[in-house]
């Protein structure tokens, strides 16, 4: 099979691969706070009935809050690249002395001699549209892939957070002893934490046990906190 290939077919190479960032992030964050939040406020002894309604209204809140704030943050991102692209555009355009000696210093950096790098810089400055994508590149670090579609990334985000946020809600709607039901959720959400962790290891590929065990202590950590403060505030 040929080299190229193969690497352009490996999962994370792919558009769906890199939304692996967004997935864990909303899911982590969803499952997280949810869970921060029940164990918080069955820490303080509240009724159950408020805390499906709190846990549902903070689920909702959560979730459109990642929406917007995903949707804004790809945007602003997208917004500033083509800013910089466009003014690298006009410096081409208007100073290409300049463009040239950048080149020299780029590939000098590299550990390339200026007789090795004089056909490199007569090839750039032959071609503009091949001269911006290297500047854009490789002077600011900018991917040839750098757009994101901010409304997918948005829905992605926001549908991880809502998908990590339910699990730890659920055992609410059918237990009805405090303590029982947060036990309940808090083995649900450590199967949703150890289920993300083993996704998250296959796409990065990345040792399973580690991804795992990795994403559990931060959901632990978080409930833990949660219900410790809950307790405290109970004691007030």
């Amino acid at each position: 099979m040929d080299p190229l290939k193969r690497f352009h077919n490996e999962d994370w190479h792919t558009p769906e691969g890199k939304l692996i960032r967004e997935f864990v992030f909303g899911v982590n964050d969803g499952l997280v706070t949810t869970v921060g939040f029940i164990a918080g406020v069955t820490g303080a002894s509240i009724n159950l009935r408020i805390v499906l309604m709190s846990g549902t209204a903070e689920i909702i809140a959560g979730t459109a809050s990642m929406f917007f704030g995903a949707y804004l943050a790809t945007k602003s991102q997208n917004e500033f690249y083509q800013k910089e692209i466009a003014r690298e555009m006009m410096e081409i355009k208007e100073n290409p002395e300049h463009e040239i000696e950048e080149i020299y210093e780029i590939y000098q950096e590299k550990g390339f001699t200026k007789t090795e790098i004089d056909p490199i810089a007569k090839k750039l400055m032959s071609d503009k549209k091949i001269l911006l994508n290297f500047m854009v590149q490789d002077e600011l670090g900018i991917s040839k892939d750098y757009y994101e579609k901010p409304l997918r990334i948005a829905l992605y985000t926001g549908l991880s957070f809502l998908a990590g946020g339910i699990p730890p809600l659920i055992p609410f709607f059918f237990i009805r002893n405090s303590l029982t039901a947060v036990a309940a959720s808090i083995f649900l959400s450590v199967s949703v934490l150890i289920f993300t962790g083993l996704a998250k290891a296959k796409v990065t590929k990345t040792g399973k046990f580690k991804s795992s065990l990795e994403m559990v202590l931060i959901g632990g950590t978080a409930a833990a906190a949660g219900f410790i403060c809950g307790k405290l505030i109970a004691l007030m």
